[in-house]
């Protein structure tokens, strides 16, 4: 009897999770209580750095090892008189939202593995000496910790793929269908949140270099466009380095600053977007100028 091509995915799952949970434990049995273990002993690193860099790897970890494998291999094991797999993952689906956070640190833990390595070199030995072990099959920290991020777009491959071989009479299509909609929006949600976080760094970034001013600092603005441009002055006939800001509410006409203390530019003038216009000119002694006019002034600039 060839084996029911859902079972051969479910297995796949079991197969999966199994070697996934061995990942997880090198990541928190492994590397961060070794790691934390020298930096307790003020060996290597800051603890705070530890903790920064494996974010809630053992909420996960702990997740994956006591709940959600043993409830798969339960499962599998009874599969002759119970084929089904989509009620145990939609129990677990809302759990899965805790990635949300590790999704969101990864990128900024990979850059603390590489500033404290080149910072202290007790702290990079221990990571090159991990790494030397069987356990991490000639593989780096950050390939290992890699796969926490890939783990749910994983799940979601598996269970479409799964859902597409049911049967249509299958005792598990609306469990398994439930689950698949449950994981898409987790990853959904991972998602989302790593768009906004990385949305508001930028912005807080362009706050910080036009000196954090009180009437200009908003989250919920957008960055359209940067960059220098020319201001026009008809009077003596010649033109002066500024740069613009374009955000989705306002324009910053801006003076880079002589001595960056702090900023990087002073905020000349702000101008609304509502009822802004801009105006092209056909100037021949200074090509690409156009006029920028709003409610609080209007501007002859010339592009490059």
């Amino acid at each position: 009897m060839q084996e029911p091509e859902e079972k051969k995915i479910a297995l796949e799952l079991l197969e999966t999770e199994q070697a996934y949970v061995n990942r997880l434990h090198l990541l928190d049995q492994i590397f961060y209580t070794e790691l934390m273990k020298e930096a307790k002993n003020g060996k290597t690193v800051p603890e705070e750095v530890v903790k920064m860099i494996f974010s809630n790897i053992s909420s996960i970890y702990q997740f994956h090892a006591k709940f959600f494998l043993p409830e798969l291999q339960k499962r599998m094991e009874d599969w002759s008189c119970n084929p089904r797999i989509g009620d145990v993952i939609q129990k677990l689906a809302p759990f899965l939202k805790m990635y949300g956070e590790y999704v969101k640190n990864f990128d900024k833990a990979v850059e603390l593995i590489t500033v404290w390595s080149e910072k202290s070199l007790p702290f990079q030995e221990l990571i090159a000496d991990i790494q030397k072990r069987k356990v991490c099959a000639n593989l780096t920290l950050q390939h290992h910790m890699l796969e926490p991020v890939q783990r749910i777009p994983r799940y979601e491959l598996l269970l479409k793929d799964y859902v597409q071989k049911l049967p249509p009479e299958s005792p598990d299509r609306d469990d398994a269908e439930k689950a698949l909609e449950m994981i898409f929006m987790v990853a959904k949600h991972s998602n989302a949140a790593i768009a906004e976080m990385e949305r508001l760094q930028n912005l807080w970034a362009v706050y910080q270099r036009l000196g954090l001013e009180d009437n200009i600092v908003d989250p919920s603005n957008e960055l359209i466009k940067e960059g220098p441009i020319q201001k026009v002055s008809t009077r003596n006939n010649s033109t002066s380095e500024k740069y613009l800001f374009l955000f989705n509410n306002m324009l910053l006409y801006c003076v880079p600053k002589v001595i960056q203390v702090g900023a990087e530019f002073q905020v000349h003038l702000r101008i609304d977007v509502d009822g802004m216009k801009v105006q092209e000119l056909n100037d021949t002694q200074f090509p690409h100028t156009f006029l920028v006019s709003g409610k609080q002034r209007t501007l002859e600039l010339q592009a490059r």
